[in-house]
């Protein structure tokens, strides 16, 4: 379904909001907010970044670091800001807000609240409606106009079916949810099972060690989630599975290739944003207060800090009791 030409606000210019841009601007007005103001200009006038390489900026989008100009009469307002930055970064944007919707497009738990990408925008826009957009998705996929089908999960109240007429596009075709603490976790928690997978197959383990991590990284998820009020049927759609399903078996995945390079205990690029790494450390506190047995996650944890090895993480996964599936 196309949109109706809109003129949308894209905060965050790396990767995931220029494939955003691109994608929408053939139905819409863009306008890419970028904090750094020199990076901003060169792309504006490249027509390109850095970080997709070979995505061309169409005529539609304008890139900018002037966030009243970006944010101002937009009619929606989609967050790409790494989750760990996006409190610090809305407490600075949000006054130029005027009622529109701020649907995030973050994974993660941030690490000073313990909130998820949903729950931090609500917290930092509690005025204003909110939503989230998540799933299965590469940036390179959506930038070359690669199908792609999304979550768009907003609270019961809010008019999201029209969000979903709006911003759906021919290749981008969203699928409405009223679970979006479910789908904020779904998407954060995959990425570190795909740690942990990617460590599997760096430490030569072989497909069926990545399987089981798969399938027993699932039921951590759904255990988490739903003793967060969850509804354990978005943990099996596209922002529950089907996420981790593509998150743990591609190399275009940075928290897999990060995974790949501890279990072949070498260095990952710093400059490289992984989610997985500040979601482990998050949930470690909240899973040990709310008692939920999560020994992948723990272990990632352990692998992420330095504190085990994998072969360690594999023998304690090992040895755990022996139970029933479910």
């Amino acid at each position: 379904m196309q949109g109706t030409g809109m003129t949308i606000c894209i905060l965050g210019a790396g990767a995931f909001g220029t494939a955003l841009a691109i994608a929408l601007s053939d139905t819409h007005d863009i306008r890419l907010w970028g904090r750094n103001a020199n990076t901003a200009a060169k792309m504006e006038v490249r027509r390109e970044n850095s970080k997709l390489p070979g995505a061309v900026l169409g005529p539609n989008i304008t890139v900018t670091s002037d966030a009243k100009a970006a944010i101002q009469s937009a009619d929606f307002i989609l967050s790409a800001i790494p989750l760990q930055s996006t409190r610090a970064a809305l407490e600075n944007l949000t006054q130029y807000f005027g009622g529109q919707p701020l649907i995030g497009c973050s994974k993660g738990i941030d690490l000073t609240t313990g909130l998820g990408g949903y729950s931090v925008l609500r917290a930092s826009y509690p005025s204003g409606p909110v939503g989230l957009l998540t799933g299965p998705s590469f940036a390179t996929d959506i930038a070359q106009g690669l199908p792609t089908a999304l979550t768009l999960a907003a609270d019961a109240s809010q008019a999201v079916s029209s969000w979903q007429s709006e911003l759906s596009i021919g290749t981008l075709r969203l699928y409405v949810s009223h679970d979006p603490v479910g789908a904020e976790l779904g998407g954060a928690l995959k990425n570190v099972i795909a740690i942990a997978c990617g460590a599997a197959m760096g430490a030569g383990l072989g497909q069926s060690a990545r399987a089981a991590l798969i399938t027993r990284g699932q039921a951590e998820i759904v255990r988490y989630a739903v003793h967060l009020g969850a509804q354990p049927e978005t943990l099996v759609g596209l922002s529950g599975f089907g996420d981790l399903c593509l998150t743990c078996t591609s190399d275009k995945s940075r928290n897999y290739r990060f995974g790949v390079a501890l279990g072949q205990d070498k260095p990952f690029d710093p400059s490289i944003t992984v989610e997985g790494r500040a979601t482990a450390r998050a949930l470690l506190p909240i899973m040990h207060r709310l008692e939920i047995d999560m020994p992948i996650t723990k272990a990632v944890a352990g692998l992420c800090s330095g504190k085990i090895t994998v072969s360690q993480a594999l023998t304690a996964l090992m040895a755990r009791p022996l139970r029933k599936e479910l």
